[in-house]
């Protein structure tokens, strides 16, 4: 995956990843400096922390059938070193507050 199609990405943004990249932004998520579409080797991250080696990544009905890839995915991010979190659009949608409270969480574990 290249620059060029995170660059791409950022621009087709789904509601749910709007309405986070709205609250994380700018360190607005306890000062957490959080990047939209970064590229780790060949895959590309719906969000990244770098600096505490944390992913999120928002699943929509399409991740229910796409487990197996899903967790190869994981497996290969995870070998950089990274955690991945996950949640559902519809959690981000309905529950924007518990979804920015876990995640804060999520990264004052990491460090």
């Amino acid at each position: 995956m290249t620059v060029e199609h995170a660059r791409k990405l950022r621009r087709k943004t789904t509601k749910a990843e709007a309405l986070l990249w709205k609250h994380i932004r700018d360190r607005k998520l306890a000062g957490i400096k959080i990047r939209r579409q970064h590229p780790i080797g060949r895959y590309i991250a719906d969000f990244c922390c770098v600096e505490e080696k944390l992913i999120v990544e928002l699943d929509g009905g399409q991740h229910a059938d796409d487990s197996d890839q899903d967790e190869q995915r994981t497996q290969y991010i995870e070998k950089y070193g990274y955690r991945i979190v996950r949640y559902w659009n519809s959690e981000v949608l309905n529950n924007i507050d518990s979804v920015l409270a876990d995640i804060r969480m999520q990264a004052q574990d990491i460090t």
